[in-house]
């Protein structure tokens, strides 16, 4: 659907975000990860919770990217819209598939997650760039955000009493349970990271991207472009950081604190990433991560779908994950190097098939 050249900081971006994906989500041992690489218990915020919504973001500023010719030239119609549907049918399909996989128990299958979440995200956020001006868009996201801020901060979840963001008695966990009982997050059963109510604010981080396109596409000066990034990225996290002290920064519940907070760290990177890739033209470490972007979606799937699988098959008594694990703990590494030692291991397997892709200009296209 492009009819825009996207810039080469975005599929940088894009591809490492997946690399982010593919390492924290991998490790040797979950006993043994550097707590960079953990999300943050509850409140807070580590490096691992910038990888979700940097994504979302990013999502976003492709929105504006790709359908932004369509736009521009009076050229939406229903043919369009039934192209967004379809892709966002497809993604939510595929992260149906990686939830079932190997189809062994389906009766608690888990409904929400990570495409799930992109698919709603993609959806509502073309729908809202291609119907929507500037300054409604700018309405439409604080709207959104302000709206869940009032729903978790002054609604009381029924049955639980006051107001409150604990896990599992938040109004966000109580909703989840009302429509997605028993399909939910297998570790929490009673509220999910990638639930129904917190999708709302998540929309908000695509938005954020769409509207932070609109500056790179404007036919300005590089530095100014630049400048007025890092000016609004940094107001978005400091207004993040004053909303944290009444509703804290958490990712399990994608408080509005937390997109703010995230988005204005994503259009910083954005920032640098243009100018030293598209302006300065620094490009010599570059050609990996664009491998990635290329293919993020199928290689997000693969690299779930391949874990799971040597999670499962056995050498011997024990998996094959755990086999290659055991063989990097054995070593001078010590446990906890040798959990990250195998999560970069399967960085490296997935971008020699991403740079094969790319090199027989194999685009799967989701």
């Amino acid at each position: 659907m492009s009819k825009h050249e996207r810039i080469l900081s975005v599929d940088f971006l894009r591809g490492l975000t997946v690399t982010g994906m593919i390492l924290v989500n991998n490790p040797g041992s979950w006993q043994y990860v550097y707590p960079p690489l953990r999300h943050a218990a509850w409140h807070g915020c580590t490096p691992t919770d910038l990888v979700f919504p940097f994504f979302l973001f990013i999502v976003g500023l492709s929105i504006n990217y790709s359908l932004g010719y369509f736009k521009d030239t009076n050229q939406v119609n229903g043919k369009l819209y039934l192209k967004i549907i379809k892709r966002s049918l497809i993604l939510f399909g595929l992260g149906l598939f990686i939830a079932a996989f190997p189809f062994t128990e389906l009766e608690g299958l888990r409904i929400p997650g990570v495409l799930q979440r992109i698919a709603i995200v993609f959806l509502i956020c073309a729908v809202a760039f291609l119907k929507l001006s500037r300054k409604s868009q700018i309405v439409f996201t604080a709207i959104l955000l302000l709206s869940y801020w009032i729903m978790m901060s002054f609604i009381p979840a029924p049955g639980v009493g006051l107001p409150n963001l604990d896990p599992g008695t938040n109004f966000a966990a109580w909703f989840d349970q009302l429509i997605l009982s028993g399909h939910m997050w297998q570790y929490t059963k009673t509220w999910d990271p990638e639930g129904l109510l917190s999708t709302i604010p998540a929309i908000a981080s695509g938005m954020i991207g769409v509207l932070a396109a609109d500056w790179l596409k404007k036919e300005k000066e590089a530095s100014l472009k630049v400048t007025w990034l890092f000016i609004s990225g940094t107001a978005l996290i400091i207004s993040g950081l004053v909303w944290d002290l009444f509703f804290p920064i958490n990712k399990s519940l994608w408080t509005s604190s937390y997109v703010l907070y995230t988005a204005g760290l994503a259009i910083h990177a954005l920032a640098l990433s243009y100018w030293f890739i598209d302006v300065m033209q620094f490009r010599k470490f570059v050609q990996p991560f664009i491998f990635f972007g290329a293919n993020a979606i199928t290689i997000y799937v693969g690299s779930e779908l391949l874990a799971k699988t040597a999670g499962m098959v056995s050498l011997g008594t024990t998996s094959v994950k755990d086999t290659l694990y055991n063989a990097f703990n054995q070593s001078w590494l010590g446990s906890y190097n040798a959990s990250l030692a195998f999560a970069l291991l399967w960085v490296l397997l997935f971008l020699v098939i991403a740079m094969i892709l790319y090199k027989r200009k194999i685009f799967i296209k989701v």
